[in-house]
């Protein structure tokens, strides 16, 4: 599977059932291939976010959405392990304080926004106000539609100002995330990371099926599509997530800013 075809293409109606979350294609053959190539991605990603950085023009966000134990902070790790820290932020959106609640639920997330020659990641994200709320009851299908079309102008607002973003729904089975879940409560190493409400939202799976396809059918757009990333397999989706973040770093055409005038003369004792 190459990058493209992860792409949800604006107004589609989308149905995960559709997408395949166990497509190992990109890793072919061999899965040492597939690491040398992961670990080139690396390579070409660490100088990509250095040209980033040091043109301080563009601004790039990555929204990562997925159902508990997807691998959001595994992509992170592994995606981003080469790339300088200081030209990347993590945001990690958990339930609103009190004090987010009483402004608008975009308000939080604004301020987390990239900034000039910054990649910004968004682990979980402004969709959880249309998911969450939306499986709970705590929105009803008015209010959701209009959260729709504000965030779909929030975002080309952000587009329109320099930023480009790319957000991937990292797509697991429901027996993927039954293994997972059970290596959580058996596996000492992992076991902090099992909670007991994690049972209950496994509960609500399809609720939440539904609850992504209509967000990723009404969000899909022009200036910001989604991609749906098959992560059954955590190698063929770091392949992919870093694939489409290269290129779209390369789409930006950057270059390194101009020498200081007389550099040729400085001399160096």
């Amino acid at each position: 599977m190459k990058p493209a075809d992860t792409r949800i293409p604006p107004g589609a109606r989308v149905k995960l059932s559709q997408w395949d979350p166990d497509d190992r294609e990109i890793i072919g053959n061999k899965k040492s291939d597939a690491r040398e190539r992961l670990d080139e991605f690396r390579e070409r990603l660490d100088s990509l976010q250095e040209l980033l950085y040091a043109e301080g023009r563009h601004k790039v966000l990555v929204v990562l959405q997925a159902m508990d134990t997807a691998g959001k902070d595994s992509t992170i790790r592994h995606v981003f392990q080469e790339v300088n820290p200081l030209g990347v932020r993590v945001a990690n959106f958990k339930a609103p304080t009190h004090y987010e609640l009483a402004r608008d639920y975009l308000w939080r997330v604004h301020q987390h926004v990239p900034g000039a020659g910054e990649i910004g990641i968004f682990n979980r994200s402004h969709y959880e106000d249309v998911l969450i709320t939306r499986v709970n009851g705590w929105i009803n299908a008015a209010e959701c539609r209009r959260r729709y079309r504000q965030i779909n102008d929030f975002e080309r607002m952000l587009t329109e100002t320099g930023t480009t973003i790319l957000k991937c729904y990292l797509h697991i089975s429901h027996e993927e995330q039954k293994e997972r879940l059970e290596e959580r409560r058996d596996i000492p190493r992992k076991q902090w990371k099992f909670h007991p409400e994690d049972i209950a939202v496994r509960a609500q799976w399809d609720d939440y099926m539904k609850a992504y396809e209509a967000a990723l059918s009404a969000t899909s757009t022009v200036h910001a599509p989604w991609h749906v990333i098959p992560a059954n397999s955590k190698l063929a989706r770091n392949l992919m997530v870093s694939g489409l973040l290269i290129e779209a770093l390369e789409k930006l055409k950057m270059r390194y800013p101009a020498p200081a005038e007389g550099l040729e003369d400085v001399v160096i004792s």
